[in-house]
């Protein structure tokens, strides 16, 4: 069997399901296993990713205006790699190309391939895709197996609650201008120990002030931009360093591109690491870092 993953989280999946060696093309997004990135990109953005946040915002937001597609498709290369199964997704335009772009290419190129799209609102529905892959990807036996293992991850965070009350957490998902997270997001805030303040979960994120997010009264405010690695996280919060400690008395900058903003297995992770930090844990530097701490790293 030959799978093509458009989506970063079904790339991590499919992997996690032990399917690596079927995978043969992914999106430019796809990085996790790191192993993915000798596949064929099969997509491309139309904006340059690297610029500012008020600059690539407004940029996704033009193209979305004159509804004109954010991503490309390589059709000759997909066609070339004759899959049986293409794994996309319904939930954001913004993160990765739109399932009807991949549906109408499909047609003309891979019209015996089977089309798999997810659609993610909630924690929940994370889980539901690892069984949606794996049936479509005929491995259905392995899905428990996997699912168990990430519910007993968020089960051992749960069984190590405290009495204490809970603090209420605001996710920063963009800085420029602020967007506060939905979907999942809200759900893993729960899970980790938090109480959500912003979207519902399952809605999706939306844009605030800073005003209107130091409203919400939050306790403890979490950084992390979508699409974002810490690195980047890190030297865009800086500027603002003022600003979202005025938030909060507690911030946390976290590599939302692999550990919060893809809805695929290791969100499981971004819930310990969550979870650990509400606790007043030191946390793995290479997932995320106190405000505090970084402003001392780059002052040094």
């Amino acid at each position: 069997m030959k799978i093509v993953s458009l989506l970063p989280a079904a790339t991590e999946i499919v992997c996690a399901l032990g399917l690596r060696d079927s995978l043969v093309g992914r999106s430019h997004e796809c990085d996790f296993p790191a192993d993915v990135a000798s596949l064929p990109a099969l997509t491309r953005a139309r904006v340059d990713s690297s610029l500012p946040s008020e600059r690539l915002d407004a940029a996704v937001r033009q193209l979305s205006g004159e509804r004109l597609p954010i991503y490309m498709l390589d059709e000759a290369r997909l066609a070339g790699l004759a899959p049986d199964v293409v794994v996309t997704q319904e939930a954001c335009e913004v993160c990765a190309i739109s399932y009807d772009q991949v549906a109408r290419s499909l047609r003309r190129t891979a019209p015996g391939a089977r089309l798999v799209s997810l659609q993610p609102r909630r924690l929940g529905d994370v889980l539901s895709d690892v069984a949606t892959v794996a049936s479509a990807c005929e491995v259905g036996d392995r899905a428990a197996a996997l699912i168990g293992e990430l519910q007993e991850r968020l089960s051992r965070v749960s069984r190590r609650r405290s009495d204490a009350p809970r603090p209420r957490v605001a996710v920063v998902e963009w800085l420029a201008p602020p967007m506060l997270a939905g979907h999942w997001v809200p759900d893993a805030i729960e899970a980790a120990g938090g109480v959500p303040v912003g979207p519902a979960a399952g809605s999706p994120s939306i844009y605030a002030t800073w005003s209107e997010i130091e409203g919400l009264a939050p306790d403890v405010v979490i950084v992390a931009p979508c699409g974002f690695d810490l690195a980047r996280t890190s030297a865009e919060a800086s500027p603002l360093a003022d600003t979202l400690r005025s938030l909060a008395p507690r911030v946390l900058l976290m590599d939302g591109n692999a550990y919060l903003n893809r809805p695929g297995p290791r969100l499981a992770e971004a819930v310990e690491t969550m979870a650990a930090w509400l606790r007043g844990e030191t946390v793995d530097d290479s997932h995320a870092t106190d405000l505090v701490e970084n402003a001392r790293r780059i002052a040094g």
